[in-house]
């Protein structure tokens, strides 16, 4: 029993510090700015951004962060936050991310395609003539994973 209960803290200590790092990080990727007129935020983050022209978009001023979205599917009322939402009117494109901060990238991969495909839905609900681009951000080793 011992063993048990110190196996069930030790989980809930892990967490509790993911879930706290990922709370932590979402409150700095929201005021990173990195575009030709405009750089702000962290500067290590930044740095890492300027080498990748796929997460480039997704940090400029065009980009929402925490965008609230809420709606039906299969009859269940579902309200979400999408970390970061870029809409192209123009080309009558949405791109969204979704940040994750596991390592072990298989350990919950269902769970966060299901959730990218929910956001998805809410989004075509709601721009019904848009093509929607749903894509994982790891932060550990920031890959970007097309989902939808």
């Amino acid at each position: 029993m011992t063993q048990n209960l110190a196996k069930f803290l030790k989980e809930a200590k892990n967490k509790e510090f993911a879930t706290s790092t990922g709370t932590q990080t979402h409150a700095i990727l929201q005021h990173i700015i990195v575009d030709s007129e405009c750089k702000s935020g962290d500067s290590d983050i930044i740095q890492i951004i300027k080498k990748r022209p796929d997460l480039q978009p997704f940090f400029t001023k065009n980009a929402q962060n925490e965008v609230p979205i809420a709606g039906k599917i299969r009859e269940r009322f579902i309200s979400r936050r999408i970390d970061k939402l870029l809409i192209n009117k123009t080309t009558k494109t949405i791109d969204f991310i979704d940040y994750k901060t596991d390592t072990d990238k298989s350990a919950n991969f269902d769970k966060y395609k299901n959730q990218i495909q929910e956001y998805a839905e809410l989004l075509c609900s709601a721009y019904p003539n848009y093509k929607i681009n749903g894509y994982i951000l790891w932060l550990h080793d920031w890959v970007l994973d097309k989902i939808i």
